[in-house]
């Protein structure tokens, strides 16, 4: 199947539902060595003039490394059917298995940018900016049950292309 350029502004999916419910894999790297993740926070919006994803990585993540040594990332969302395999990514560590190899996903590039074939939906990402998550600007205690000292950086970054089957 072919995929098609849109717009950011283009997308009619909920994002709620893509990144909440569907999950994403957050994957990036080079040609050479790259990983993906799953993920079920994040978001998209408007910021800096600019239509913008923003994701959440701890640092103790295999991914987190690549995302630093790289300027470009990759947001990708699947069909239901391949729930196992985001499963998969989200429990397996880049750092013990190559994940897409594990999953049957076949990598493609933009520039040095990878996605994979068999997702419907690629958001191709440049970063433009992050931020370490600091417990002490949490004001809902509530929000500390989801850490053990391992906070989150947060990632904004420009959508700088939408692929789409």
């Amino acid at each position: 199947m072919e995929w098609n350029h849109l717009s950011p502004r283009a997308l009619t999916e909920n994002p709620f539902s893509l990144i909440g419910d569907r999950w994403m894999l957050i994957t990036a790297g080079s040609r050479e060595k790259h990983n993906c993740m799953t993920a079920s926070w994040g978001g998209v919006g408007v910021l800096w003039g600019k239509e913008v994803a923003f994701i959440f990585v701890r640092p103790t993540r295999f991914t987190y490394g690549l995302l630093e040594e790289n300027d470009r990332f990759s947001l990708t969302f699947y069909e239901e059917s391949f729930r196992p395999q985001l499963q998969l990514c989200g429990r397996e560590s880049g750092r013990d298995i190559d994940k897409a190899a594990a999953c049957s996903f076949t990598p493609l590039f933009e520039g040095d940018t990878p996605y994979y074939a068999e997702a419907s939906l690629v958001l191709l990402c440049k970063k433009l900016y992050f931020s370490d998550l600091e417990p002490s600007h949490f004001l809902d205690p509530a929000i500390e049950k989801f850490y053990n000292a391992d906070y989150h950086r947060m990632y904004v970054a420009e959508i700088t292309d939408v692929l789409k089957k």
